[in-house]
């Protein structure tokens, strides 16, 4: 990777949380808001957008609030979301809407490469980042966003293109000050959260997910 796009990486885009490490076996928390809020409801999101799937007539929304670098969003990535995309994503039960958290740099970095992709990419690529995520989080910033750009590029993307949307400040502010204003609002304070029909809930199993559901439909 060209060192003045790496500098441009780690510079633009560390946003001062430090390394997230995967361990631990309690949800991981939100970080709260810092003194740089008030700079970033000045900021213009509205080049972000939600990343959904699902009909957008379906009777139940569920908005799912997690982290790429979080292990329980990657175990519910595993564990729950596959049979949720089944049962009620793809029946038209549910539209589903994932909205990025940012405990780190690292996390975010991996959230403008799956953007990077767009609509239906965008969520291959996360399926990616969530099933390695083991692996690629390990090492120096440089190994890090290489290991991210290999997703990119296995989702077709080439070297500009991945540039070109790694090295965005204004896109990753515009991101950072979305992903504050909607989790500020929605109350949230641990990843996974889910919000179904506007009600915040914590992490569960599919099992006590699917009752939830059910109750909404």
């Amino acid at each position: 990777m060209n060192r003045n796009i790496l500098i441009a990486i780690v510079g633009v885009l560390a946003i001062g949380l430090g390394a997230f490490v995967l361990t631990g076996n309690s949800p991981e928390p939100v970080t709260p808001l810092n003194a740089q809020t008030a700079e970033m409801s000045e900021v213009d999101t509205s080049g972000v957008i939600d990343m959904s799937m699902g009909s957008d007539d379906a009777p139940v929304t569920l908005i799912e609030y997690a982290s790429f670098t979080c292990p329980h969003c990657a175990t519910f990535h595993t564990n729950v979301f596959k049979q949720l995309k089944k049962d009620y994503i793809d029946t038209g039960k549910v539209k589903f809407v994932f909205r990025e958290v940012y405990f780190d740099r690292y996390g975010l970095w991996a959230g403008m490469v799956a953007r990077c992709g767009g609509g239906m990419r965008y969520f291959g690529i996360t399926d990616l980042i969530f099933e390695n995520q083991r692996e690629w989080a390990q090492g120096e910033p440089a190994q890090i966003a290489g290991n991210l750009r290999k997703f990119g590029k296995q989702a077709g993307l080439d070297d500009a293109t991945l540039d070109a949307c790694m090295t965005d400040g204004d896109k990753a502010a515009a991101m950072t000050a979305f992903y504050q204003k909607n989790a500020e609002a929605d109350g949230i304070r641990s990843t996974p959260s889910l919000v179904i029909n506007g009600t915040t809930h914590s992490n569960m199993s599919y099992d006590d997910l699917k009752k939830l559901l059910d109750a909404e439909l």
